[in-house]
């Protein structure tokens, strides 16, 4: 993807709005519905109260039931690698971790340690089908979306890096611009960021055809009928 398509006034939006608003907004840009590399089932977030993430993926994958068959070496090579993949790359930047012993992942790759680590080295936050821990200690403000809450690191270690993973169904490559929040997580396709911009502001003021009236005191299904022709009338 060409870093010059995220303006800093795309950035700043993107940052504003939710997951659902860029799920809906992409479709919007695509003219059908129908849109589907997003995570699916329900995903968990260290802090409900952070904005939204965004960044271009670093990615990896970890495992941590089984004991890693490499040798000792090998094992702490990859995981210094593993950094420098994290320190490198456009930014802003998110690490999306596949952990490939999903369903069953017990390996808290994310807590205080980590969260600090990626903080300080350049990076926004973290999505991963796999474990967080150390709520109360995590780095205030790093956003971590993840598939569970457990309380150990178990074997956990470091099995590839840059290669496509695989999120809760989401699909990412290195350097996809990924978009997440407690919702979840989703990737927008290179050929929508252009049109982006637009294609929220048009979703949003379409919306607001609905919301605006749903919200008065005096709202009945009259105000409902003609609100929603206007609605249905903006979407074709």
């Amino acid at each position: 993807m060409s870093q010059s398509t995220l303006t800093p006034e795309l950035l700043a939006l993107l940052k504003s709005v939710d997951t659902p608003t860029v799920c809906n907004a992409i479709e919007v840009a695509q003219k059908k519905r129908g849109f589907a590399n997003f995570t699916r089932k329900t995903m968990l977030v260290n802090d409900t109260s952070y904005p939204a993430m965004v960044g271009y993926a670093r990615t990896a994958k970890i495992a941590a039931v089984q004991p890693p068959t490499e040798s000792a070496d090998v094992i702490k090579a990859r995981r210094m690698q593993y950094f420098r993949e994290m320190a490198a790359g456009p930014r802003p930047a998110i690490a999306v971790i596949e952990d490939v012993d999903y369903p069953d992942c017990i390996g808290a790759w994310w807590g205080g340690v980590h969260t600090a680590v990626h903080n300080g080295l350049g990076l926004s936050g973290a999505v991963t089908n796999g474990v967080m821990r150390d709520l109360g200690d995590m780095q205030e403000g790093f956003s971590v979306v993840a598939g569970s809450i457990g309380p150990s690191h178990g074997f956990v270690h470091v099995r590839e890096l840059g290669t496509r993973v695989n999120v809760m169904g989401m699909e990412v490559e290195q350097g996809d611009l990924v978009h997440a929040d407690r919702h979840g997580a989703l990737v927008i396709p290179d050929d929508v960021v252009p049109n982006l911009l637009d294609a929220i502001t048009i979703m949003m003021d379409t919306e607001s055809i609905i919301l605006e009236p749903a919200r008065q005191s005096d709202f009945n299904i009259e105000k409902l009928e003609t609100a929603w022709a206007a609605f249905e009338k903006s979407r074709t």
